[in-house]
């Protein structure tokens, strides 16, 4: 987040959410961090691998955790007030540099809920960590002043199909989308990351096309390469052989690169 960018809430708002609770990040560069999980209803894409298809559909209710670690949850119904979740934040962060992840489901499908979100909990000196697809690119120019970090998923376009009713543009180029995602997050972001997927059906060309993408913006940019879990109908996982030539791959193409699994299945979090 960029010094002084943060400005009061106006207005309130609602937002559609799953639940909030508080754990450890299980992926990425801050993996074992404490974190309050705000999980947003709905998304437009429907990977073969998500570890999350609750969060598909916006639903009539959410849950939120009542103490850190307490498993806990009081039921409401949605939509949320976001003045009201901002308090609810509150409680449930034990110190000021625990993260706030505003994750999904696809949050940057409500903009107007992020940005308000993010720079309530600004002002409140919280930090914002936001997950993402990384297609978004308008709504993410909404609230990037107001992230400290953002987590973007670069999906291949083998692994991914739009949801029911969604429609993306014909001929629609993730590279060329995530690419310009990536630029506005490393241009306004106080950090940003992409975090691949690798599955036993990863093909080098689209591997190798999404390497001199990232690179064409920045070789610097963080790229997480993460094994599929497998969990929810996933039977296999690359062999670890197979793990340690994309990441020789990757690293012949960027500064930094790292494998980690996701590590939230081993304390009950999916």
């Amino acid at each position: 987040m960029r010094e002084g960018a943060a400005s009061s809430v106006q207005g309130g708002g609602e937002v559609s959410l799953v639940e909030v609770f508080v754990s450890a990040q299980g992926e990425g560069p801050e993996v074992g961090r404490t974190t309050v999980f705000v999980r947003f209803g709905g998304c437009d894409l429907r990977c073969r691998w998500c570890d999350s298809p609750g969060t598909w559909r916006v639903s009539p209710g959410f849950r939120v955790e009542q103490a850190p670690g307490s498993e806990d949850f009081e039921e409401h119904a949605n939509p949320a007030n976001l003045s009201w979740l901002l308090d609810q934040i509150d409680g449930l962060a034990p110190t000021p540099s625990t993260w706030v992840s505003l994750t999904g489901g696809e949050p940057l499908l409500q903009p107007a809920a992020v940005e308000v979100l993010a720079r309530g909990l600004a002002d409140r000196g919280r930090r914002v960590y936001l997950e993402t697809h990384g297609l978004h690119k308008e709504a993410l120019e909404r609230c990037v002043d107001f992230v400290d970090l953002v987590s973007m998923d670069w999906k291949l376009a083998s692994d991914v199909q739009p949801g029911p009713d969604m429609e993306w543009p014909r001929g629609l180029d993730f590279h060329a989308a995530h690419a310009a995602f990536l630029d506005v997050a490393r241009r306004g972001a106080g950090a940003v990351y992409v975090k691949l997927v690798l599955t036993t059906s990863t093909q080098v060309d689209e591997f190798d096309a999404m390497l001199d993408c990232l690179a064409s913006v920045s070789r610097d940019v963080p790229l997480v390469l993460q094994p599929v879990t497998p969990v929810r109908g996933v039977a296999s996982v690359p062999e670890p052989g197979k793990l340690l030539q994309w990441l020789a791959r990757a690293e012949a193409r960027l500064s930094d690169v790292r494998l980690i699994p996701q590590t939230h299945p081993i304390y009950g979090v999916l």
